[in-house]
């Protein structure tokens, strides 16, 4: 297996340029906020699609609908959570999320 196999996502997009949040995003989102029992890998990645369309931070969703597919969501609940969010956080988020959504799927 080649070095880049192994590394995690965020230290594929960052390299060795900021370690400490490399280290954060590994160890603590990912590793112990990810992993508390109180929800599930499915809703936890309901939650963050849908917050992601809601702050506007529509190229995150580009890693986060394969991974929210991977815990669990259809494809058909990531576009409804999209939509229903439209309504709470703008129409224009909900257009650019679909749009992206729309690509993604596609893969």
């Amino acid at each position: 297996m080649s070095e880049n196999a192994e590394q995690t996502p965020m230290q594929k997009m960052m390299g060795d340029f900021a370690p400490t949040f490399v280290s954060l995003t590994d160890d603590v989102l990912f590793g112990q906020v990810w992993s508390r029992p109180e929800l599930s890998p499915r809703d936890r990645s309901l939650i963050t699609i849908s917050s992601l369309v809601s702050a506007g931070n529509i190229e995150q969703l580009e890693a986060h609908i394969p991974l929210g597919i991977t815990n669990g969501l259809t494809e058909d609940e990531v576009k409804e959570a999209i939509t229903h969010v439209a309504f709470y956080a703008g129409w224009p988020k909900a257009v650019s999320a679909l749009m992206l959504a729309k690509r993604v799927l596609a893969k």
